[in-house]
């Protein structure tokens, strides 16, 4: 029978439940257990595709095409489990499906509450992400809860998993508690009083924690550890100190030398061989002792929230510790870029261009495009990315003034980019988008295989096949290709079943490292062995890091 732990917050959000989370699954994994991770989000959203990256940070998708909270990135780096549709859901999705067998006269005219009706619906959908009863049930499934302790909208939640652990019977569940222990450089002290008021706060509603992992700045003193112990009626040596680090990487070896593994095991009642951390302790002797450095710049719509490019960032550092180098990110708004000031892009090794929705900034996408293809920078272009490269060379190379998307320009004499519903018909009309359309419902989404052409750098990468993950609507517009074609463009990868554009690139004769692709690859990289498309960009800005151009110089 599947066991679980189930992790919640307090005092403040932010604290870093996910990385927390994420790091006892892989300790856990590392004594042979198999293990998954589910979150639960306490917002009425169905799920974040719709929300901005400045509310919520990262839409992180999975294989079978799930938008879901950017935790599940964190969850499929640390472990060797993939995420799916079921590791993830709402207070929306939960209320969805209650209202719809309402509807359906599933309760028999019953009066529909929270309890039971909702807190036996968060359970169902507990069991189902772990596979409960199943022939794919894990071992262990870790299910961590949005928000904080004392808010409204998670109580359902946590009298949820109350109610569960009771259900499941004696040593089938543990509660782990992440709380916040303040420094106050006044009174020069830690102070212990918002965790037992957190803590309080959750045994009020009957749920007491089996470990209490103090977030800090240090490490928390064995008296200040006796006291937490003490107010709180958490044995000491499960208080557990959670000091900032340089790198996430280090966390599962400081919960595994704290002993958090092993205080969950005897709660579970799990006889297991001892932890073997190698690969983690390997991990950060990389991290710590790059051979080198390069500078990327992301020219991006939501720089002023790192989480917006959670994955994306990781999969630039797991690049660099393939590469042995150390990846500095910087971060430059696309709407403060243009023509009088796009030479700053000059001083960088790289240049890439993420994801984004809507027509803000997209000019800056465009010139930082630009520059990159005519000053010979390496260049990758991710969704958008791929896509304002394709607009830019349309218009600059192929002869095809004011092309754009649609997305930006519903009027545009040159759609090559395009909603595949905007395309041509035989008759030489152009399909008109519908206004009304589902926003939630109207994206290419998941994991989808593509055919690559032979020769290209894209086979370098790839080989012939290459599978990623999706999340855009607007398509390249199979009406022009042949004359991006004709340009020079390289249209090296197409999909198998609808045979679209999945990458572009420049002939590596023209440009030393310039793709372009539809899809996500940072979804799917990890620290263990990186990404081969990012693997081969941070290779492609050290090759250009090393050398001595004019351009540089100048800089």
């Amino acid at each position: 029978m599947t066991k679980f732990v189930f992790v919640t917050g307090g005092v403040v959000s932010s604290l870093g439940k996910g990385i927390a989370s994420a790091s006892l699954a892989a300790i856990l994994e590392s004594r042979g257990l198999k293990v998954t991770l589910i979150k639960l989000d306490p917002y009425l959203n169905v799920d974040p595709g719709t929300m901005s990256p400045f509310q919520h940070g990262e839409v992180f998708v999975t294989d079978d095409g799930a938008e879901t909270d950017l935790d599940l990135g964190h969850y499929e780096r640390f472990i060797e489990t993939r995420m799916k549709k079921t590791n993830n859901f709402t207070t929306g999705q939960i209320y969805k499906s209650v209202l719809e067998k309402e509807r359906h006269g599933d309760y028999l005219g019953k009066t529909v509450q929270v309890i039971p009706h909702v807190t036996n619906e968060i359970q169902d959908f507990i069991k189902r992400g772990a596979g409960f009863d199943t022939p794919q049930a894990v071992d262990v499934a870790i299910v961590e809860i949005g928000g904080t302790v004392g808010d409204i909208e998670s109580l359902p939640f946590l009298e949820a998993v109350r109610q569960l652990s009771l259900r499941l019977g004696p040593n089938q569940a543990a509660f782990v508690h992440l709380t916040y222990v303040p420094w106050i450089a006044a009174a020069g002290e830690l102070k212990t009083k918002p965790t037992q008021h957190t803590v309080q706060k959750l045994r009020e509603i009957g749920i007491q924690p089996d470990a209490l992992l103090c977030r800090a700045d240090r490490m928390i003193p064995d008296d200040e550890r006796e006291k937490i112990s003490l107010f709180t009626n958490v044995a000491q040596w499960g208080v557990i100190s959670m000091p900032d680090v340089d790198t996430i990487y280090k966390v599962p070896r400081v919960l595994h030398e704290q002993g958090l593994d092993g205080l969950i095991c005897d709660k579970l009642r799990l006889n297991t061989p001892p932890a073997n951390l190698k690969r983690w302790d390997d991990l950060v002797y990389e991290t710590a002792h790059p051979q080198g450095a390069v500078n990327i710049v992301m020219v991006g719509k939501y720089v002023d929230l790192s989480d917006s490019y959670k994955s994306l960032n990781e999969a630039l550092r797991h690049a660099g510790m393939k590469n042995h180098v150390r990846v500095k990110i910087d971060y430059i708004d696309s709407e403060t870029i243009s023509p009088d000031n796009v030479a700053q892009l000059a001083r960088f090794d790289a240049v890439l261009v993420p994801g984004g929705f809507g027509v803000r900034g997209v000019e800056g996408k465009i010139c930082a495009a630009r520059f990159a293809r005519e000053q010979k920078i390496p260049y990758l272009g991710i969704c958008l990315g791929m896509q304002v490269a394709t607009i830019e060379f349309a218009r600059h190379v192929a002869g095809l003034k004011d092309a754009n998307s649609t997305e930006f320009d519903p009027a545009t004499p040159h759609p090559v980019i395009a909603l595949i519903t905007e395309w041509k018909d035989a008759d030489g009309s152009i399909k008109t988008r519908s206004e009304d359309s589902d926003l939630g419902g109207t994206m290419r989404l998941g994991a989808q295989s593509s055919d690559v052409v032979p020769g290209t750098l894209a086979h370098q990468i790839y080989g012939n096949v290459v599978t990623e993950r999706h999340r855009h609507r607007y398509e390249a517009n199979v009406n022009y290709l042949d004359a991006l074609r004709q340009a020079g463009l390289v249209i090296s990868a197409k999909t198998q079943r609808e045979h679209l554009t999945e990458i572009v690139e420049l002939p590596q004769t023209v440009h030393p490292w310039f793709v372009g692709v539809q899809f996500h690859p940072e979804f799917k990289s990890t620290p263990w062995a990186g990404h081969p498309l990012f693997n081969a960009f941070v290779r492609a800005a050290l090759q250009r890091h090393t050398s001595t151009t004019p351009e540089k110089a100048l800089a």
